[in-house]
C-alpha cells in the first residue's frame, strides 16, 4: 500500500510533502529524493571543496557549494543545458531541493563556474567519486565493468 503523503525535511519556513491524494505541482520531484541522499553523503559539498572559487567573496551571491548542487541536481534531472538554468533559477522544486529560498543561479553564473575547473580539479573530483564508490562497499565488488562509448562522433562536440 502505499502512503498518501511523505514528509520531507523542512526548509525553514516552507513545509515540503508528497501528497499522493491528487493535484500535479511538479515533475521534478525526484529532486527532493536526491537532496536527502545528497544530504547523507555530502557527495556535492565534497565535489565543491575540490574546485578553485577566484571570486570575490564580498561579491558572490550564491555559494560554490550551491552552484555545485544546482548543476549536479539539474543534469540529474534531465536538465543538461545550461539554457534550462533561466526558467529553473525560479523553480520552487529546485530552489527546495537545494536548500534556497531566493533566485538561483543564471546560465552565465553556473558556465563561468564549470568554465573555471582545470584539470587538477577534474582529476580530484574524479578521486573523489572512485573513493566514494569504494567507501560505499564493505567488501570489494568480484566484477565493475566500465562501460566506455567509444563512439566518435564530432558532430555531437
Amino acid at each position: 500500500m502505499v502512503p498518501e503523503k511523505l514528509t520531507f525535511s523542512p526548509l525553514s519556513r516552507r513545509q515540503i510533502e508528497a501528497d499522493f491524494s491528487g493535484g500535479h505541482i511538479t515533475s521534478d520531484a525526484g529532486l527532493l529524493l536526491l537532496r536527502e541522499v545528497d544530504k547523507q553523503h555530502r557527495l556535492t559539498h565534497r565535489l565543491a571543496s575540490v574546485l578553485h572559487d577566484p571570486r570575490a567573496p564580498e561579491q558572490v551571491r550564491h555559494k560554490l557549494d550551491t552552484l555545485v548542487r544546482q548543476r549536479v541536481f539539474g543534469v540529474a534531472a534531465g536538465y543538461e543545458d545550461f539554457n534550462d538554468h533561466e526558467a529553473l533559477r525560479y523553480d520552487q522544486a529546485l530552489q527546495t531541493a537545494l536548500g534556497e529560498e531566493d533566485t538561483l543561479a543564471g546560465k552565465s553564473t553556473l558556465c563561468r563556474v564549470e568554465q573555471n575547473a582545470d584539470r587538477q580539479a577534474i582529476v580530484k573530483a574524479h578521486e573523489l567519486l572512485w573513493h566514494h564508490f569504494i567507501e560505499q562497499h564493505d567488501e570489494p565488488p568480484k566484477e565493475i565493468v566500465l562501460d566506455f562509448d567509444g563512439t566518435d562522433i564530432p558532430v555531437h562536440g
